[in-house]
C-alpha cells in the first residue's frame, strides 16, 4: 500500500533533511503494511519473493507470536536495493513515522557508501524472484520431498563462506609457466659458472619446482575458506542440484555484508535519526514520545549487546573526540586523566571523521580502532562468564583488553568457528577432509556433527574435519555410510 498523501509529505520534509545532512542514498521506496505483512517481510528478511522454504514458516509462526504476546514489535525494515525498499507498519503513530522515515535514510546512506556493499546486487529483488522460480521448477520436477531435503542440507552449510572473498583475491592467477620448469641459473661469466651455480643449488632448485608442481596437482593447493564454492566445483551433483546450492551460497554473498556491519549499520541509522529529529523533524507535543521508543531502541537487556546503543554511542564518542583533537600520539601519551578529560584543540573534525568511518570500516575494524579504554570505563563494560559451580553469571574482567578480545571474538567470522577444506582426496578415496582453525573454544559437537551428515549428502562419500576437543586433544569426526564417527589423532 503506497504512502497517504500527509506521510508522502513527511517524506519528502525528512529526505530534504537527511540531503542536508550530507548522505547519499538511493531513491527510497516506502510502502505501509499491517503487522501480519510485516511479520511475513521479516520472516523472509525483507524479499517477499524468495523461494518457499519450511524454515521462512517456522520464523513467520515465531515472529507472529512473539507479537501477539507483546515481546516485540517490528517498526521498520529496509532492504539494500536501487531503489531501496522500505515498509511502515500501518499502525505506528506519526512520530514513529517520522523516526522511522529517519532511522531508513541512514541505512539507504549506508548501503550505498560502505565499501563493504560495494559487491553486493542491487538488483536482488528480482534476483531473488529469479531464484524462486527456478527452485518451483525444480520442486514440480523432482518432488517436494527430494528438493527440500537437498536445500535443507545446503542451508545448514550457508554459513561456510569467505566473508572476505570479493574483496581479497585468494587464489594465484593461471600463469604461463612451462610444463617441466628448469631452474633459474645465477647469470655469471663461463668460468665462474661452476661455483655461482653449483650442482647442489641447481638439484636444491630443481626440487623446490617439483614439490610446487605436485602441490598444484592438490585439490585444493591451499587451504580453502569457501567451502560452497569448492562444493560447486568438485562435489558430484546433477545440474539442478548444482544450481539450488549456487543459489545458496549467492545469497549468502549477498546478506553477509549486513552481518559484517550490524553494529555500524545500526549505529549510523540511529546517529542519523536522533539528529534530523531532534534538530529539525520534532515537534513539541511528539518529545516524550520519541524520547520514549528512542530509548526503547536503545535500551539493552542483560546479557545481551545492542548493536544500536554500542554503535550510537561510538560514533558519537569519535565525533567528540575528533572535534576537540583527542586523538594521535600527543593525546595518547598524555597520562593525566583530568588533562584527557578536559582535551580541547577545537579542530571541529567530528562531522567529517564520521563519513570517513561510515564509507571504510566494518564492525571487527570499528571495535578494534574506535573502542578505547576511556569508552570502556564511561559505559562501564565488562565481561562476564558462567560459573559451573554456583550455575550463575559472574562478571570475570574489567580490563579493558578483555573486553576488547571479547567483542572482537564475537564479530570475527560472525562469532562462528572458521572451517577449511584442505583435501579432497584423503588416503586415495575420494573423501573430503577439513580443518577447524581452533580459537579457544571447542566446535559445537551436535551441530557439527549435523553439518557433516550434510556435507556427504552433497559430496556424496565420506567427510572428515579434524578439530580440537577440550580435555582429549585432536580428535577427528567423521561421517560416511556407517555413520558418525570420532578417533583421537
Amino acid at each position: 500500500m503506497k504512502l497517504p498523501a500527509e506521510l508522502a509529505g513527511i517524506q519528502e520534509t525528512i529526505e530534504g533533511y537527511a540531503s542536508e545532512f550530507g548522505l547519499d542514498f538511493f531513491p527510497v521506496r516506502f510502502e505501509m503494511v499491517d503487522y501480519r505483512m510485516m511479520n511475513q517481510l521479516a520472516a523472509y528478511d525483507g524479499f517477499p519473493t524468495r523461494y518457499p522454504h519450511w524454515r521462512f514458516g517456522m520464523e513467520y509462526e515465531r515472529l507472529s507470536k512473539s507479537y501477539a504476546y507483546g515481546l516485540h514489535r517490528i517498526y521498520e525494515m529496509v532492504i539494500n536495493t536501487d531503489p531501496c525498499y522500505a515498509y511502515l507498519m500501518a499502525s505506528n503513530d506519526l512520530v514513529d513515522q517520522k523516526l522511522v522515515m529517519a532511522h531508513v535514510y541512514g541505512h539507504c546512506d549506508f548501503f550505498k557508501k560502505n565499501n563493504w556493499f560495494e559487491h553486493t546486487n542491487r538488483h536482488m529483488l528480482d534476483e531473488m524472484a529469479n531464484h524462486a522460480a527456478r527452485i518451483r521448477r525444480y520442486l514440480a520436477k523432482f518432488g517436494l520431498e527430494t528438493v527440500e531435503n537437498y536445500l535443507d542440507a545446503c542451508l545448514s552449510l550457508e554459513n561456510l563462506i569467505d566473508v572476505h572473498a570479493p574483496g581479497i583475491r585468494r587464489r594465484a592467477l593461471d600463469d604461463d609457466e612451462e610444463e617441466h620448469p628448469v631452474p633459474r641459473r645465477i647469470p655469471a661469466k663461463a668460468y665462474m659458472d661452476a661455483y655461482i651455480n653449483p650442482a647442489e643449488y641447481l638439484a636444491g632448485q630443481q626440487r623446490k619446482l617439483d614439490e610446487s608442481r605436485e602441490r598444484r596437482k592438490r585439490i585444493p593447493e591451499d587451504p580453502e575458506k569457501d567451502v560452497l564454492l569448492f562444493l560447486l566445483e568438485y562435489a558430484p551433483l546433477e545440474n539442478w542440484q548444482r544450481d539450488v546450492l549456487d543459489i545458496v551460497r549467492e545469497e549468502a554473498y549477498y546478506f553477509a555484508p549486513q552481518r559484517q556491519t550490524k553494529i555500524m549499520n545500526e549505529g549510523w541509522a540511529s546517529y542519523v535519526h536522533s539528529h534530523i529529529m531532534t534538530r529539525h523533524a520534532l515537534e513539541p507535543d511528539e518529545l516524550i514520545d520519541y524520547a520514549e521508543h528512542h530509548a526503547g531502541t536503545m535500551a539493552t537487556q542483560p546479557g545481551q549487546l545492542n548493536p544500536y546503543k554500542l554503535g550510537l554511542e561510538l560514533y558519537r564518542d569519535i565525533e567528540d573526540r575528533w572535534n576537540r583533537g583527542a586523538f594521535g600520539p600527543e593525546y595518547e601519551d598524555c597520562n593525566n586523566l583530568e588533562a584527557r578529560r578536559n582535551w580541547d584543540r577545537q579542530l571541529g573534525l567530528g562531522r567529517e571523521k564520521l563519513f570517513e568511518v561510515r564509507r571504510i570500516y566494518n564492525d571487527v575494524c570499528f571495535i578494534d580502532t574506535f573502542l578505547t579504554e576511556d569508552f570502556a570505563r564511561e559505559h562501564l563494560l565488562f565481561v562476564y562468564d558462567h560459573n559451573a559451580r554456583t550455575n550463575a553469571y559472574h562478571i570475570t574482567s574489567r580490563e579493558f583488553q578483555a573486553i576488547k578480545r571479547r567483542l572482537l571474538f564475537q564479530l570475527t567470522n560472525f562469532g562462528q568457528p572458521i572451517i577449511e577444506v584442505v583435501e579432497s582426496n584423503y588416503e586415495n578415496r575420494g573423501e573430503l577432509y577439513l580443518v577447524h582453525r581452533h580459537e579457544g573454544i571447542d566446535l559445537d559437537l551436535p551441530y557439527a556433527e549435523e553439518t557433516l551428515k550434510n556435507l556427504y549428502t552433497i559430496w556424496g562419500r565420506p567427510v572428515h574435519i579434524e578439530t580440537i576437543v577440550e580435555k582429549k586433544g585432536q580428535t577427528l569426526f567423521s561421517h560416511g555410510p556407517d555413520g558418525s564417527q570420532q578417533q583421537d589423532l
